[in-house]
Order: structure tokens, then C-alpha cells, then sequence
């Protein structure tokens, strides 16, 4: 009997990800990964084999326009999944989404209502739903009625308490769904269950996991729960990111817009596309190009970030009385050294001890022998959880 096969799609403004998966009594097991980078510019495609362990990258080249350069990844990632009756047939298709809302806190399956009502969501997302929600529509044309999926980065913090969701704000807006929903839940679902399986010891205690990509997060743990997060409504809240500001001083907004005259539209520009690292730079929004330019501005960036990583550690550790492991997640983390001395040297006062040379290997323990608190880096699989999930949904509903 042929395989049953999930998909899976990680959409983004500037790449799709997309894992082929084996369902399996254990779990599931990826057979192949496809990653369009690049967009909405020049676009490269990256096949990974995970049977044979081969990888190869094709040049796509630019889009014919920009508005039709993510249906023509979804184009090549298509031709791709049509090569694969040999491995299985697609059974579902499950999509990450970033913005679940109040209704949303597990996977569910999408239906004309479900989409519509995650539409409504976009304005909350803007940089993300969109793009989260592109494909289903692709998906239902290429390969009319398999199920799809969505799995929502919201849903791993509504186990947050009530007083850990609330703004400051009139009671009848947090009844109307003004609260700290957080983000990156997949990929804190993943580490959850990595501790679980690898360091159950540390799975069970006070946990500080920082998602260190484009998108920055901090997210408080306990028993593998989250119990706090930095982000807030939106995905512009806590730690500053690549193009994104982090927490903010609400009455600058309404100085831009009252006092010197920017729209509503120029700002929420600036502060999810032209802030954060590239703002108070001014040269670029990643991490590796600042470390590496010698110049004043650049240098303060990456000390404004850390210190702010710094602070928010401090306050997700007073939040849950103290912190008894602190991982570091995402492509930063992963892929950046001195980041990752940089931020232990943030957590010495909490007793962390860096070892250089574990460092330099990436760990994944970052701390010496002598450290009272462990820090450790671990690589994140957002698709891993999306496939997860999707066994879930496919057994809990019986498709």
C-alpha cells in the first residue's frame, strides 16, 4: 500500500518552504524539503533529499513581476510535488499561520468560513497572514479536495494566564480580542517537545527560549508551557528585529501621526518594514553584515539588540520567579557565534559561564562545567511541527 504523504507550506514575504513528509506509527518522517528564497526579487530554489541525503539549488530567476512572484514559487514547488507517486500520495496539506485570533488555539481544518474569517486577521499580520494565505487557494486547484490544514504560531501561548494576555487598556477591548496573543509557536512547540525528548530535567523546570531570526521572540516556559511571551497583538511587539522596531513607546505613534503629520500608512510602514536593526543602523537589518562593518552605527545596533535581549530575559525570569535553562532558537542562533557569546554575557548575572570552544562548535551546551545556569543552543523545525500537528488533525477526524 502506497505511503500516505503531508505537505507542508511555510509561506513568507521573502521565501516558501515547503516539506514533503512520510506518516509513520512514531511520527512523521520528512523525505523532502523545497526552499524558495529571494522573493519577490531573484528567486533560488533548494532541494533537499532526505532519503539519499542529496541537496541541489536551481536559479530560478527573477519573476515576471513582483505582484507574480509567489504564485511562481508556488509554481515550481508544484512541479516538484507532481515527481513524487513514487514516495506516496498526499493525504493533506498543512500551511503555517501566523495569526489564529481568539477563535484559533489548535489546528483545524480550512473551509471557505475559516479562510474568510483568517482574512479579517491580515490587518494584524500584514507582513505574514497574506502570504500564509496564498496558497490555500493554489493548493485547492493543484490538488482539489485533499484537506488542508492550518496551524496557528498564536496557538502555543493561549496557555498564557489571563493577567499575562491584558493590556492596559478599557475592559471592553480585551473583550473584543485586544490581547497579548504572541508569535513563533511552532517553532516553541518544537523546543517544548525537543527538551521533553533530550533534557527532560531541563523540560520540566523555568525555560527562556529566544527565537533569533528575522522575526525575534522570547517566549517563558514552565512544564513545557508557555506562561509568558514578548510579542503582543501584533508581531511588532518585544525584542527588535531585522526591519521590525520591538517594543515601543505607544505615544510615538500618535506623535508621527498627530504632531508631525505622517498617515497611518507611513508608519505602520516604517515600523514593520524600515526599523529595527535597519533602522537604527541605517546599513541592513542582518546580524552577520553589522558584525562584520567597522562602523559606529552599525556597532550600535547590535548593542541596542542585545541589551535589549538582555532585558527581556530579565523580565520573562522575574515573571516566572527565577530561570532554570535559557535556549537559544532560529537562523541567528544557529549560524552566529558571537551573537551567542554576546547574549550569555547578557545572562551572567544569572549565574551563566560561557565555554568558548563549545561555542564555536555550536554547542548545543553553550555553558561551562562552572555555569549555574545552562544555555543552550538547539535549531528549530517549524515543519516538523506543522506535519505533527497535521497527523494529529488527520487521525483525530479520520480522513
Amino acid at each position: 500500500m502506497a505511503d500516505k504523504l503531508v505537505v507542508t507550506f511555510n509561506a513568507g514575504s521573502s521565501s516558501l518552504r515547503c516539506g514533503v513528509f512520510r506518516l509513520r506509527p512514531d511520527g512523521p518522517q520528512q523525505v523532502r524539503n523545497f526552499h524558495v528564497r529571494g522573493l519577490p526579487d531573484h528567486m533560488t530554489l533548494t532541494e533537499k533529499n532526505q532519503i539519499d541525503g542529496t541537496q541541489s539549488e536551481t536559479d530560478l530567476g527573477a519573476p515576471e513581476t513582483a505582484d507574480t512572484a509567489h504564485p511562481e514559487a508556488l509554481a515550481h514547488v508544484f512541479a516538484r510535488l507532481d515527481t513524487l507517486p513514487d514516495l506516496g500520495t498526499i493525504t493533506a496539506v498543512s500551511h503555517r499561520i501566523v495569526h489564529g485570533g481568539a477563535t484559533y488555539a489548535a489546528p483545524i481544518l480550512i473551509d471557505e468560513t475559516i479562510l474568510e474569517q483568517l482574512k479579517k486577521l491580515s490587518p494584524l499580520a500584514p507582513s505574514h497572514q497574506p502570504h500564509n494565505l496564498r496558497p490555500i487557494r493554489q493548493v485547492q486547484q493543484q490538488y482539489p479536495g485533499i484537506p488542508q490544514i492550518g496551524c496557528f504560531d498564536t496557538a502555543f501561548h493561549r496557555t498564557n494566564p489571563r493577567h499575562a494576555q491584558l493590556f492596559g487598556l478599557p475592559r471592553e477591548l480585551a473583550d473584543d480580542g485586544i490581547l497579548r496573543y504572541g508569535f513563533h509557536g511552532l517553532s516553541y512547540d518544537y523546543i517544548a517537545d525537543k527538551l521533553r525528548r533530550s533534557y527532560p530535567d531541563l523540560a520540566a523546570g523555568r525555560i527562556i527560549v529566544a527565537q533569533l531570526g528575522r522575526g525575534v521572540s522570547m517566549c517563558a516556559m514552565q512544564n513545557g508551557r508557555s506562561v509568558a511571551t514578548t510579542m503582543g497583538l501584533t508581531a511588532l511587539d518585544g525584542v527588535p528585529m531585522g526591519v521590525r522596531c520591538g517594543a515601543l513607546d505607544p505615544g510615538v505613534v500618535l506623535h508621527l501621526i498627530i504632531d508631525r503629520g505622517y498617515s497611518p500608512e507611513e508608519v505602520r510602514s516604517m515600523l514593520y518594514e524600515r526599523s529595527g536593526l535597519l533602522g537604527v543602523s541605517g546599513i541592513s537589518g542582518e546580524m552577520n553584515d553589522l558584525l562584520a562593518s567597522g562602523c559606529t552605527e552599525a556597532a550600535e545596533a547590535v548593542d541596542f539588540f542585545t541589551y535589549q535581549c538582555g532585558r527581556n530575559f530579565g523580565s520573562l525570569a522575574a515573571g516566572m520567579g527565577g530561570v532554570d535553562a535559557v535556549v537559544l532558537t532560529g537562523g541567528m542562533a544557529e549560524y552566529i557565534p558571537e551573537l551567542r557569546a554576546r547574549l550569555v554575557a547578557e545572562l551572567a548575572w544569572l549565574g551563566a559561564e560561557l565555554d568558548s570552544a563549545a561555542n564555536t562548535t555550536g554547542g548545543p551546551l553553550l555553558t561551562n562545567a562552572d555555569s549555574r545556569l545552562p544555555v543552550l543552543m538547539l535549531p528549530t523545525d517549524e515543519e516538523q511541527v506543522l506535519a505533527r500537528q497535521a497527523y494529529a488533525a488527520l487521525e483525530g477526524n479520520q480522513i
